[in-house]
């Protein structure tokens, strides 16, 4: 049987991934530290293979959202520090294990730490303090600061890397105000923890927008999310995209009106003059979302574009192909330089991660130089 790589891949390229790191480097200063984020298997992208280049180019951290996810970045040999951003109150074994470090949002999460930093008689572990700033999903709020000061104070055990907080819509100039608000809030609630402390650990609020978008407020770190994968917040800024999702031909045909229809629903319907398809391996169960179906979307063949016609069904879907000189084994662009992801985005009125993070992992991961 043929492997995977003849079949359906996501080619990442090492040269567009380090085109976009130096470019999102070079709006930072030098001593400003760079986390990478490789949640959700990288953005689909691969957390193994983009965690290793990362390492290679140079990053300072890595970050995920669950502790599985940094285990499986440790038994891969990285090295990096990994802050686990969802650590919740129940992984703390694996976390001390496979040398993670927690991002703590309650005082639920950090009493549970400490339960376990005492049952294994740790005498310091360090721990990464999420404030919410406006974002209302996980930190702390102003309210709990004076208490999250005082159990710090009582357990120096524990050891604060960093503080930080998240942005709600730093790709949004209309919400400019409530974005600067939130890092105005931030620096004050920063602040006053650092003071209570006794000393001072990295500060960072600022994602992939706001290191566009409000680079003077960079701190001590930033963390570089989807614009590493090559989308950017500026309408003027065209990253070059790190994945191409490609699929080979595996079979042509050519319809006469009278065969009727093509696949699930009939929907696809066979032109008076005849239809010529091209039968792809990937389809819903590969992150093809259905609604790319009927022709609502178009992938490159040879160059060419060739819309989808019927129904996307779970492990492949039909692109018409007539008119297009295409044979068996030809590549397909799902997504890459063309189409853009974005344009698909568009279509599905949603986002680029969510299409990204949808490919599973039975689409092979390839590094191109």
């Amino acid at each position: 049987m043929k492997g995977n790589d003849d079949f359906s891949r996501l080619e990442l390229s090492l040269k567009a991934c380090e085109s976009n790191y130096r470019y999102f480097r070079s709006l930072l200063k030098e001593e400003t530290k760079l986390l990478v984020l490789v949640k959700a298997n990288a953005y689909g992208h691969g957390a193994v293979e983009f965690g290793s280049m990362m390492q290679r180019f140079g990053a300072d951290y890595l970050a995920v959202a669950l502790p599985v996810e940094g285990v499986e970045l440790r038994k891969a040999g990285i090295s990096l520090p990994i802050l686990v951003l969802t650590a919740g109150t129940d992984f703390f074994d694996e976390i001390i294990e496979y040398r993670l470090e927690p991002g703590i949002p309650n005082l639920d999460s950090l009493e549970a730490l400490q339960r376990k930093l005492a049952e294994k008689e740790i005498k310091e572990f360090g721990v990464h303090i999420k404030i919410d700033s406006g974002m209302h999903r996980l930190g702390f709020m102003e309210s709990e600061l004076d208490a999250l000061c005082r159990y710090l104070q009582e357990h120096p055990q524990i050891k604060v890397k960093s503080i930080y907080s998240h942005l709600a819509a730093a790709e949004d100039p209309e919400s400019d105000e409530f974005s600067l608000g939130q890092i105005h809030l931030f620096e004050k609630l920063a602040g006053r923890l650092s003071e209570a402390l006794g000393y001072k650990p990295m500060w960072h609020i600022l994602n992939s927008a706001g290191i566009e978008r409000f680079p003077q407020y960079q701190f001590d770190m930033v963390r570089l999310g989807i614009g590493i994968y090559g989308i950017s917040a500026l309408k003027g800024v065209r990253l070059s995209p790190v994945a191409s999702f490609m699929v080979k031909v595996l079979q042509i045909k050519h319809l006469k009106a009278e065969d009727g229809s093509i696949g699930y629903g009939r929907y696809g319907k066979i032109a008076a003059e005849g239809t010529t398809i091209a039968t792809i391996p990937a389809g819903y169960a590969d992150g093809i979302n259905r609604h790319l179906g009927r022709g609502r979307a178009s992938f490159s063949v040879n160059g060419h574009r060739a819309p989808t016609i019927g129904n996307i069904c779970m492990d492949m879907c039909m692109l018409d192909v007539t008119g297009l000189d295409v044979k068996v084994g030809d590549t397909v662009c799902i997504f890459g330089e063309d189409p853009r992801i974005e344009e698909l985005a568009e279509i599905l009125d949603t986002i680029p991660y969510e299409i990204l993070t949808s490919i599973p992992h039975r689409i092979e991961r390839i590094i191109c130089k």
